[in-house]
């Protein structure tokens, strides 16, 4: 048997390997896109993740953005992202009383909390401070904040 013939793999084994590589590689790349993640805060049903600084956390955090009811964009008047700003949301009526306070260390923060409606505080680190009402529930919703 010549060298040749040692390595031949048939065709249809070879769609078969070709067919596991890919859908190892479309799992692999799925995996990146969530480890490019933030670890997410809080517990039960009001919980969020901040983050965005860095392209591969940018893109996995704005394709994650339909998957969660509430997230919150900041940014500086010319458009460039802005971080380190402080967040209160609280519920706006008597059957939303989640009450969540946190200091978001990127430019996109993903929310999940229960449906209803809520008033969001935020202040800047120059101290200039927005407020905007958004109601949470089918969908998701974007509140974008521009200073």
């Amino acid at each position: 048997m010549s060298h040749a013939h040692a390595f031949f793999i048939p065709v249809r084994l070879r769609h078969v390997l070709l067919a596991c590589a890919c859908a190892t590689g479309a799992l692999a790349a799925q995996a990146q896109a969530q480890s490019a993640m933030p670890a997410w805060q809080g517990a039960g049903s009001v919980r969020y993740v901040c983050g965005g600084i860095g392209s591969d956390e940018s893109t996995a955090m704005r394709a994650a953005m339909k998957d969660h009811p509430l997230a919150l964009l900041f940014s500086r008047a010319d458009g460039a992202y802005m971080a380190n700003v402080a967040v209160a949301i609280k519920g706006g009526d008597a059957n939303t009383a989640a009450a969540l306070a946190l200091r978001a260390n990127g430019p996109i923060c993903l929310i999940d909390l229960p449906a209803g409606r809520y008033v969001i505080d935020v202040t800047a680190p120059g101290g200039e401070s927005k407020s905007e009402t958004v109601t949470v529930g089918s969908g998701s919703k974007t509140a974008s904040f521009r200073f």
